[in-house]
């Protein structure tokens, strides 16, 4: 077998398993520095070793028993590393290592839970939480970390370390919830995917409307915790409204990359595969007592891709689920979007009143959707200034080009004085 050919092999199992290797090693040595370090020499080793000896049966149990065999022999030579993972029964995890060399894939237990409620623990702050669940678990390097969240790659950095720190000094398990702790610790879980997700969906700032690889990423890490926590509901609900919501992707955008409005979408380029994986998926999230607020928000998704054209949208159904969500989970922004539907149901007067009532709350401060929902709907009503007024309020903070320039050409369109 030649290098190029175990290269690949290497870069397959290292893309679909990585994450599943590091938290492996994270959960047997309780460090997440030690885990990476030790992943990177047993690829490094895969390297040398496959293109002479061959890619291994079980690809993934070698590199773990390389992994696991090289921390050990780096515990064995710092002596204080030693000492403080012997607080972690370290010794215990050894003997395990040993007595488990070489085990079959199937035996290899999935840790990934562990390692993404360690990411998403309490003690933590939110902007950790993400930045440790794109690095470890979406395999994100730090500078794409840092581009995420528009930050220096140097400041992502130290804000990862001191994340480490944290979970180190602070002694955090890697473990997941017991039965009785899961409903508090799951929801900080689904909101960093759905955080991941959003900026995917419509970037905060930058020259494209879409970041591709962060909507992807999030599905994809709703995927293995839907597969991990096949029982819990909103895990499928979260999923099923990432993926009703991402079959748009490909009509959002025209050839030059400019935002295309939901209204003037070619639904001919939704994605039917991904609705009707969204609509399986949505079925068991809805069914039950005590519905979750992403899959009521999922059901929202479902009906704006079932309707055959904007005009055929069920307005009053998707009202009638904003009130239901609304009732579980009352915040500012789901008011407005409420609000947005109630316009198209009962028309924009009636929208207006509602947004208006938004106006001082704290939580709108800087979101430039609120703004051009009022230049909308003033648009309808006929009155100009008072929409040309919002339109320019809404530039104002708008961060993203394309939809600066759809703000842009809807104030251009308003006819003059």
């Amino acid at each position: 077998m030649n290098e190029q050919r175990a290269a690949r092999s290497v870069e397959a199992v290292f893309r679909e398993d990585r994450s599943r290797l590091l938290a492996l090693l994270a959960a047997r040595f309780g460090d997440l520095d030690l885990a990476e370090e030790t992943a990177s020499d047993a690829i490094e080793a895969a390297l040398q070793r496959w293109p002479v000896d061959g890619v291994p049966d079980r690809p993934l149990a070698w590199l773990l028993t390389t992994a696991r065999r090289r921390a050990i022999d780096r515990i064995r030579r710092d002596r204080t590393f030693a000492e403080r993972l012997a607080v972690l029964q370290v010794e215990h995890d050894r003997a395990a290592a040993a007595a488990a060399d070489e085990p079959g894939f199937d035996d290899i237990p999935d840790e990934r839970l562990q390692l993404f409620f360690t990411c998403c623990h309490p003690a933590l702050s939110p902007q950790a939480h993400t930045a440790l669940t794109l690095r470890y678990l979406a395999g994100l390097t730090t500078p794409e970390v840092a581009r995420a969240f528009l930050v220096p790659t140097a400041t992502m950095a130290q804000r990862i370390v001191r994340a480490k720190h944290k979970i180190r000094s602070a002694r955090i398990p890697f473990r997941t919830p017991a039965p009785d702790e899961l409903p508090a610790r799951l929801p900080s879980v689904l909101r960093v995917v759905y955080l991941v997700f959003t900026e995917g969906h419509a970037a905060s700032a930058g020259s494209d409307l879409l970041r591709p690889d962060l909507a992807d990423e999030a599905i994809r890490l709703a995927r293995i915790l839907h597969r991990l926590l096949p029982g819990e509901r909103e895990v499928a609900g979260l999923l099923a409204l990432l993926l009703l919501t991402d079959a748009r992707r490909a009509a959002r955008t025209d050839a030059a990359g400019g935002q295309v409005l939901l209204e003037d979408q070619d639904r001919a380029r939704w994605d039917a595969g991904l609705v009707a994986e969204g609509q399986r998926l949505l079925v068991p999230a809805l069914t039950g007592p005590g519905v979750g607020p992403y899959a009521v928000q999922a059901a929202i998704a479902a009906l704006h891709d079932e309707a055959a054209d904007f005009d055929a949208t069920d307005w009053p159904q998707i009202v009638a689920l904003y009130d239901v969500l609304h009732r579980i989970e009352p915040s500012p922004l789901v008011a407005l979007n409420r609000a947005i539907a109630v316009a198209m149901r009962d028309g924009p007067e009636a929208g207006l009143v509602l947004l208006d009532g938004l106006a001082g709350a704290r939580e709108l401060r800087g979101y430039h959707l609120l703004p051009a929902a009022r230049a909308d709907l003033l648009r309808r009503l006929g009155r100009t200034a008072e929409a040309a007024a919002a339109y320019r309020a809404a530039l104002d903070l708008v961060g993203n080009e394309p939809e600066r320039a759809t703000l842009v050409r809807r104030l251009a369109e308003l006819p003059g004085p």
